[in-house]
């Protein structure tokens, strides 16, 4: 191994309020300010702010040799704006520091990249560009979709506008026996793939604090040895932000185990680089082909669509959501069109699983409801009440 190309993910959406109608209009009418926000803070709290300046402080105290990459949603970037402009800051300050590169993703953190028409995943993806450029001074390259959900159809589109290498999961089936381990290349357009080792980015999302682990504890230098040991060009490990304090409280030794990652990996013989560099670095050793209806993920133990589309609650909103769009932009309306998008926000249809088991406690984190079928109808009630003000809006607009 002579590459370790880390990622992470942030992301907090804009929850359902439960809906009943009333007096308000707007944005406020569908979503929950008072939830949102409180969630927010403590996640800021927990995370966003002691990570970030931990993360600043490697990245300075490495004198360049600790590189890594960040997504930011725009709902997450809205949500700092509004109510912590510090946490804006700092990710700032990250960017200034030259050694983060920063990824575009839609903006809305939705499903809008399983649409058969791509036009609204292109507009998502434009507008996530252009506001991480105005806030961060950033102009990503590289591109992760939802989910890291991903097909060849995907990739063309991604390909189309111009980035230069897009991220997934290193899917076992997908691999057929091959290494995550190296850059590939989408069938067809050839826009580089860069793949998740799963077992090694698990090892510190997922299993850092479990104790029935027969490797627990996992200290850095432990990691660092596994890493050194692993076969190919580039490792990429790509996690959620909120691995450190919030999935893994303070107190399981989580910042600790990240402020010794950096020494111990390059103390291995090991490099950082962004994925970027890991493109410009090692030529594609393979093909990777996924079908439109073979869609993966980095979701759940399938690593599908499942996780938003496996029930028929699911599919019902997500298709009603997905038919009613036309209608939408034919308002031109930007505060309808900016409730729709976020009604595709991939978290919604998250919460109305009905998987069971480990996966079934990942679907309930920071839901506010008490069960799926209470998000899929609480997610109806409210979308078919948004469909009446779009029709609403076009019969006034047919009078003029």
């Amino acid at each position: 191994m002579r590459s370790v190309c880390m990622y992470f993910q942030l992301h907090q959406p804009y929850r359902l309020k439960w809906f009943w109608p009333d007096d308000s209009k707007g944005f406020e009418r569908y979503f929950d300010v008072a939830i949102n926000r409180s969630i927010f803070e403590k996640v800021a709290r927990k995370c966003y702010l002691p990570a970030t300046t931990l993360l600043a402080e490697l990245v300075d105290q490495h004198e360049g040799n600790f590189k890594f990459s960040v997504s930011i949603t725009g709902t997450l970037l809205s949500q700092c704006e509004k109510w912590n402009p510090d946490v804006l800051d700092i990710f700032t300050q990250l960017a200034d520091s030259k050694r983060v590169e920063f990824i575009d993703e839609t903006n809305y953190h939705s499903l809008a990249g399983l649409f058969d028409d791509k036009n609204e995943f292109r507009e998502q993806i434009l507008e996530h560009h252009e506001l991480t450029s105005d806030l961060l001074g950033v102009k990503p390259q590289v591109f992760r979709n939802t989910e890291l959900l991903y097909n060849n159809s995907i990739a063309e589109t991604v390909s189309s506008m111009g980035y230069k290498a897009i991220l997934t999961e290193g899917v076992d089936q997908l691999l057929d026996s091959r290494s995550p381990n190296h850059v590939y290349k989408a069938k067809d357009c050839g826009l580089p793939v860069l793949l998740r080792n799963y077992k090694m980015s698990d090892d510190i999302g997922y299993r850092f604090s479990a104790r029935w682990w027969e490797e627990y504890p996992l200290t850095a230098d432990k990691w660092a040895n596994w890493a050194s040991t692993e076969q190919g060009d580039c490792m990429n490990i790509f996690m959620d932000y909120e691995t450190f304090g919030e999935h893994q409280w303070s107190d399981s030794g989580i910042f600790d185990f990240l402020r010794a990652l950096p020494g111990e990996v390059l103390g291995k013989g090991l490099e950082f680089n962004t994925p970027s560099e890991i493109v410009e670095k090692y030529e594609p050793v393979g093909e990777v082909d996924v079908g439109d209806f073979n869609t993966i993920s980095w979701a759940d133990m399938e690593r599908d669509t499942s996780a938003w589309l496996g029930n028929d609650m699911q599919r019902r909103c997500f298709e009603e959501a997905k038919l009613l769009g036309p209608y939408v932009k034919r308002t031109n309306d930007p505060k309808l069109i900016n409730i729709w998008r976020h009604l595709l926000t991939s978290d919604h249809y998250y919460y109305m699983s009905t998987k069971w088991l480990g996966d079934g406690d990942v679907h309930s984190y920071f839901s506010i409801h008490t069960s799926p079928y209470d998000a899929a109808i609480n997610f109806i009630a409210a979308l078919l009440d948004f469909k009446t003000c779009v029709f609403r809006k076009l019969a006034e607009m047919n009078k003029e």
